[in-house]
């Protein structure tokens, strides 16, 4: 049974029942209620709500599968996604693998220089983008010339771009795929900050559904609030856990902790993943007294669980303090492991909470030195994995695929943990000098090379700083040449060609510390700053 079957099953059993609802929140005009309770009748004054049936969502997916069938899309083909949360996402997903495609997911907040990159790299033959794209994505090479068909998702279509068009009367294709066939290709990045094409297999993705229903009992009754982007592998693992029961998803577009609790009061949710940013948020806003929970219907609310960077410990107990009624989880995972779930805490495990966990549901892990031999526990080591969710390999990269997967199908993550004496497995660093800043990774080489392009800059250093919100920030430590004046401001400006998610936040002028072999070394300078605000 591949993801697909579960969506004809569900389509076929349950067709009347909601399977997606999108609400969307116009912060602008926000309404506050003088009675607490008042919102719950009001909707309409708060946010433009849409669902999906079984039957319609099943049926809307064969329509894009049909569509691009005739656009010439057949099997094995790639189909990119570049589009903002919405009802239509999992649609077109669905549509693509329905036609025998790989579905090619993208960030959408991708740069036309990154976007024309992963086209390429994936070799992705159509992409179905939504109206938000299209100022973005005409400065394109791939749409200037043509290189791969453009596939519009609502509003006006522009002139490289064909509209979607849908067949009421479509049907199922009905095409067959072997559990190792290819599904998907998510995009990581390597060391340099270069994007990688992530191949998964279909079994990996049925697997990812079998494990989140796993790890959160999961049934038919939940209702899974979703609010990070669909292009993560994460958010989408989770959501397969309502795919494989039937239970209903909420995509919630708007991240205030008002619209957060709401939508949980308004759609009865039992079930919510958060990123640390959001929860820190909420729980800010109720201690600042902005926020009263007891003005939502929260008592259904059953698991609050968390993951994508490390979690201070500090906000598990403050959110237990604050909902003592909610089970907690933390995953962790990464997108040539399917996302999350290969290490999960568990929701018995709350005394070993700042951990990352133990073996996921179908999942082995091990800690291993630098020549791959296992270590002691209590010892350092890096994480290796091992389940049926390992990625097929970097998609025609070989030598890439071959220096983190062995032939016995560990993959090491290039995370340093350390295993207590109960075999839980704690996040001590990671060997990449990645930066997670609220669930998204920078990586400094990349931003260091762009500054360092820049005639006034002598050498420059990007470290990430604590930060109690997003967990981490990029700093760009810049040592200016000699009488040369470079100001904040100057960098600022020129960081605003970056994509805003890679832009430093804070600029420190000072020379770049480098050790003997000429590396510049990071832990000095970030013990150096780690703890100052005279940025």
């Amino acid at each position: 049974m591949s993801i697909v079957d579960l969506l004809r099953k569900n389509a076929r059993e349950i067709g009347e029942q909601c399977a997606l609802v999108e609400l969307d929140v116009d912060v602008r005009t926000q309404w506050v209620p003088e009675e607490p309770s008042g919102w719950r009748h009001n909707l309409a004054a708060w946010c433009v709500r849409r669902e999906l049936s079984w039957s319609e969502f099943n049926q809307l997916s064969n329509q894009w599968a049909g569509f691009l069938m005739t656009r010439g899309i057949s099997t094995g083909d790639r189909v990119g996604i570049l589009m903002l949360n919405g009802i239509e996402w999992l649609p077109v997903y669905f549509g693509v693998l329905k036609a025998g495609a790989v579905v090619v997911p993208l960030n959408f907040r991708y740069e036309s220089a990154e976007i024309d990159y992963c086209l390429e790299l994936a070799e992705v033959k159509a992409l179905v983008f939504g109206s938000e794209f299209t100022a973005r994505l005409a400065e394109t090479q791939s749409a200037r010339e043509g290189r791969c068909a453009m596939l519009m998702v609502g509003g006006p279509c522009p002139e490289f771009a064909e509209p979607f068009v849908g067949d009421p009367s479509a049907v199922d294709p009905c095409i067959l795929t072997d559990p190792s066939d290819d599904a998907a290709i998510y995009f990581s990045s390597g060391t340099t900050g270069f994007p990688k094409a992530i191949l998964h297999c279909h079994s990996a993705l049925i697997h990812a559904a079998r494990a989140e229903q796993n790890h959160h009992s999961q049934t038919g009754d939940d209702v899974f609030l979703c609010i990070p982007p669909l292009y993560h592998a994460g958010a989408k693992m989770h959501w397969f856990g309502s795919l494989l029961t039937g239970g209903r998803c909420v995509l919630l577009r708007g991240v205030t902790p008002w619209s957060i609790l709401a939508a949980v009061s308004a759609e009865k949710c039992t079930i919510v993943w958060l990123l640390v940013p959001w929860a820190q948020d909420i729980l800010l806003a109720i201690e600042r007294g902005e926020l009263d929970p007891a003005a939502h219907e929260l008592d259904q609310w059953r698991l609050m669980h968390i993951g994508a960077q490390p979690v201070p410990e500090n906000l598990i107990w403050r959110w237990q303090e604050t909902f003592p009624n909610q089970r907690y989880d933390t995953n962790y995972g990464l997108t040539e492991a399917t996302g999350p779930g290969c290490v999960h805490l568990g929701v018995d495990n709350v005394d070993h909470a700042g951990a990352i966990g133990r073996a996921g549901y179908g999942w082995r892990t091990k800690v291993v030195d630098d020549c791959g031999r296992d270590v002691v526990r209590g010892q350092r080591g890096e994480l290796a994995v091992r389940g049926p969710g390992v990625m097929k390999g970097y998609f025609k990269d070989e030598t890439a695929t071959r220096a983190v997967l062995d032939s016995d199908g560990w993959l090491l993550t290039g995370d340093i943990v350390e295993e207590d004496p109960d075999g839980f497995l704690w996040l001590v660093d990671r060997k990449k000098d990645v930066i997670i800043s609220g669930g998204e990774n920078i990586y400094p080489g990349q931003i260091e090379r762009f500054l360092a392009g820049d005639p006034r800059v002598k050498d420059v250093a990007l470290i990430g700083l604590p930060d109690e919100r997003l967990g981490e920030v990029a700093a760009a430590v810049v040592e200016v040449k000699p009488d040369v004046v470079l100001t904040s401001t100057d960098v600022f400006a020129l960081c605003e060609e970056l994509p805003r998610y890679k832009r430093p936040r804070h600029i420190i002028f000072a020379p770049v510390i480098r050790n003997g072999t000429g590396k510049i070394d990071k832990p000095a300078l970030r013990a150096m700053y780690a703890h100052s605000d005279g940025f």
